[in-house]
């Protein structure tokens, strides 16, 4: 293992910085952070010298090991690869694809839909549009945690599908999406959030978080 620290590029609130965040907090792996501001200068994620980092120019990427990765559950199952304790998937099949399924379903088929790049495309209806989407997503989530469910998403520990429920979950706050429908959703994350991990990497507890938003 190369012996310097890995450097995380992230944006205090950017829900996919903070699954990684949270993931690095649960591993004990001690990094330093480059904050990214998605919104200053017209977004620094676009300059030059980020997108040599990350093509894709999104948050989160982390050069670790001698390698930059960028996307944050291709992040997640390295880490998971090569610092396998505490364990974010599950040894027995069938948990392991339930994990992989609410993690997909949230990374891949709530978030993008109401991310920045998105929204500013959406224009003044953007509280609707993630209202909605997050809205529709989370009907399906309700009913699949319901089944899965045990303290948290899958059974009684932390795995990878709660690194993207909690971010997740804060969004839907931020757009004032009524969690009344979502009791098990909003158990869940409450209960996560009382963990050690989850609260060091919150969006008011980071080095580039506002001073009017810190905790």
């Amino acid at each position: 293992m190369a012996s310097e620290k890995p450097i995380l590029y992230s944006y205090f609130r950017s829900s996919c910085s903070w699954r990684v965040r949270i993931a690095l907090a649960l591993k004990g792996i001690a990094y330093d952070m480059v904050p990214v501001n998605l919104l200053k200068d017209g977004g620094q994620q676009f300059s030059a010298e980020f997108k040599a980092v990350n093509p894709m120019q999104q948050v989160p990427a982390l050069k670790i090991d001698g390698i930059t990765l960028s996307q944050s559950l291709a992040i997640i199952h390295y880490l998971e690869d090569t610092r396998p304790n505490p364990r974010l998937l599950p040894q027995d099949p069938k948990k392991r694809a339930e994990v992989r399924m609410i993690a997909d379903h949230i990374a891949s088929g709530i978030q993008p839909l109401q991310n920045l790049g998105i929204l500013k495309l959406v224009g003044e209806k953007k509280m609707e549009w993630a209202q909605n989407c997050i809205t529709s997503g989370f009907q399906a989530l309700e009913q699949i945690l319901q089944r899965t469910a045990g303290r948290y998403c899958v059974g009684d520990e932390v795995s990878m599908a709660d690194l993207c429920l909690v971010p997740q979950v804060a969004n839907a706050e931020r757009y004032k999406v009524d969690m009344g429908p979502y009791p098990t959703i909003t158990r869940i994350n409450k209960a996560l959030l009382e963990l050690e991990a989850f609260k060091v990497s919150h969006p008011s507890r980071q080095p580039d978080t506002p001073a009017a938003l810190r905790a």
